[in-house]
């Protein structure tokens, strides 16, 4: 899976050692000697990518960089590369959302398992946020009435239930729930609910439960 990986780490020799590795693994790299440099010149989220980051790191150490970028909204997944086994801090990074801990001196096969993987988990985000904003979209569309039998409709409502509680007729509400599964380019209820639980619409106070 190609991308580009970010490699920060104070150590010239490393750098240049990971950066051979990577390259010719097929992987754009760009190195930093230090985390504030990273932060200086952010990576651009629009292209595939992950960070390298040594914990240790003269100046902003590895963690607090993850914290920083944490701050700064930054969804780059982040292997930790580390010369001792520190357990406290595999956990500190792993719970701040790390994808990996490596141990130096670390394999070419184990470095760049732990990338694909970091990558793949980051193409997966992206997709599933790509898929979240079609669904705005199309919910979007929806007329305020629909918005409402959509939101019953994926509660469970029956169509009598729902004609009683907007004050209208069952053959209305057929008609508006077949806009609402055309709007949302669904054909069963059962795709419908999925869609609601990933909107939120479950979690509004807009219909009866």
């Amino acid at each position: 899976m190609p991308g580009c990986v970010h490699v920060v780490d104070d150590d010239a020799s490393f750098r240049s050692a990971v950066e051979r590795r990577l390259k010719n693994a097929g992987y754009e790299v760009v190195t930093y000697p230090s985390a504030q440099e990273l932060l200086d010149d952010l990576p651009d989220e629009s292209k595939l990518g992950c960070i390298l980051l040594d914990v240790r790191i003269p100046g902003l150490s590895g963690p607090d960089l993850q914290a920083r970028l944490i701050d700064l909204g930054s969804t780059l997944p982040i292997v930790f590369l580390t010369g001792h086994a520190d357990i406290p801090t595999t956990v500190q990074t792993i719970k701040a959302g790390a994808q990996d801990v490596l141990t130096k001196p670390v394999s070419s096969d184990q470095l760049i398992e732990a990338i694909e993987r970091a990558l793949a988990s980051y193409q997966a985000k992206r997709d599933q946020s790509g898929e979240l904003d079609r669904f705005r979209s199309l919910a979007g569309l929806l007329t305020p009435r629909e918005r409402q039998v959509f939101e019953l409709v994926v509660r469970g409502k029956i169509n009598k239930q729902i004609a009683t509680q907007l004050g209208t007729t069952v053959r209305t509400v057929k008609a508006h729930r077949h806009r609402v599964m055309e709007k949302m380019q669904v054909r069963s209820l059962a795709e419908l609910v999925s869609i609601a639980e990933r909107l939120g619409v479950l979690q509004t106070p807009g219909g009866a439960k």
